[in-house]
């Protein structure tokens, strides 16, 4: 009984070993087994790159133009729907012409009357000089004669005034868009009396194209700025990120105050945005991005590339014998697309920009270079962010 006791605990001992030695020899096999990691990388290289700052802004009107009655009567129309583009001299409202046409027409008629007295005057010079000069009619009547077509000339003159004066007064009840761009609600419903004892405002006009942006850097940020600095009139691009789309501007920097705010320590500058589809209207907040410098070179990956840990910031790099390796760095500069790197990359790092999360360090690794549409200078090109020429 006891030798069978004993051959069975041999038998159980023989199959756990045979088991054990089979399972590391299977894990050994998948061990070997495993592919390399399929990954994206980029070739860094320190290189000019322009260089953006980003401010919050608000846009503004290039104009803004108060539609006001300038003669007083009833409104008797409207020529356009509120909210409507308009152009520089479209019709906008008229007021009641009949008053002002009377006093146009009278002063004509009034011309037409001195134009006859002045005639009949002249005629009368024309007859009595012969006398006068035979001494046949006395002087003084010639001289009254010359006195009346005088003051007759001076009166046409008068009227030609007073009807240049009425045709002015009358263009007024025909009230035009002084600036093109979009107007406002009508403040004035038709039939209402305007224009009595005031200039009563009737809508107003926004012009868009060009659209400005207000902004307001530090300054510290403008000492920066003017030191660095390599275009008389910086571009700048602002944006609005919205449910629908994302919309970008583009445009130039041609105004900075004069002064500090002293509560902020900040100044006002300015830019004007090229808005010909009319996207943005004033008084939308955005990002106001602005240009400094494209002379200077940075090492600059994608900020997508960076991971970090309790120990700060990392990167991983593919080695020369296609191994992960892990790269801690130190960054400076950052901006939306980009970011610069001071510390721990050089020139010709491959540098992983894929599949972060399966990596881990010594891990065998496949390579794709996709520098050329992924790299720094595909980013800007992509993101429009090579300035223009000056």
């Amino acid at each position: 009984m006891m030798l069978i006791k004993s051959l069975f605990h041999v038998f159980i001992l023989i199959s756990f070993l045979l088991f054990v030695g089979c399972s590391q020899e299977e894990k050994a096999k998948v061990n070997k087994e495993i592919p390399p990691l399929l990954v994206n990388i980029i070739t860094v290289k320190k290189e000019p790159v322009p260089i953006w700052k980003r401010y919050t802004g608000i846009t503004k009107a290039s104009s803004r133009q108060e539609v006001r009655a300038r003669v007083s009567g009833v409104l008797q129309a409207k020529y356009f729907k509120d909210g409507e583009i308009v152009k520089k001299g479209d019709n906008l409202f008229k007021i009641e012409q009949s008053e002002y046409l009377t006093v146009l027409h009278a002063s004509k008629a009034q011309k037409a009357q001195n134009i006859a007295s002045l005639k009949l005057a002249v005629a009368d010079v024309a007859r009595y000089q012969p006398l006068v000069d035979e001494g046949l009619a006395p002087r003084a009547t010639l001289e009254q004669y010359k006195a009346k077509t005088a003051q007759l000339k001076a009166a046409i003159a008068g009227d030609t005034a007073q009807i240049n004066k009425a045709k002015l007064t009358l263009s007024y009840t025909i009230i035009k868009a002084p600036i093109s761009g979009k107007t406002s609600a009508r403040n004035v419903d038709i039939g209402n009396l305007v224009g009595q004892g005031e200039s009563t405002l009737l809508t107003t006009i926004t012009k868009i194209d060009p659209l400005y942006a207000s902004f307001a850097p530090s300054l510290d940020d403008v000492r920066l700025f003017q030191k660095y600095r390599n275009k008389e009139k910086p571009d700048v691009y602002i944006e609005l990120e919205g449910s629908q789309e994302n919309i970008r501007l583009n445009g130039f920097v041609d105004f900075a105050n004069n002064e500090v705010d002293p509560l902020t320590s900040t100044i006002t500058m300015r830019a004007t945005m090229n808005n010909t589809d009319k996207k943005l209207f004033p008084g939308t907040f955005v990002y106001v991005n602005l240009f400094i410098n494209d002379k200077f070179s940075f090492l600059m990956i994608p900020p997508e590339s960076i991971l970090s840990d309790q120990l700060g910031k990392f990167v991983y790099i593919s080695d020369q014998s296609n191994k992960a390796k892990r790269v801690n760095i130190k960054t400076n500069y950052a901006e939306k697309y980009y970011v610069s790197v001071s510390e721990g990359l050089k020139n010709g790092d491959k540098v992983i920009v894929s599949a972060l999360i399966k990596i881990r360090p010594g891990r065998t690794l496949k390579t794709t270079d996709v520098t050329a549409s992924q790299g720094i200078q595909a980013i800007l090109r992509k993101h429009n962010l090579q300035p223009k020429e000056k």
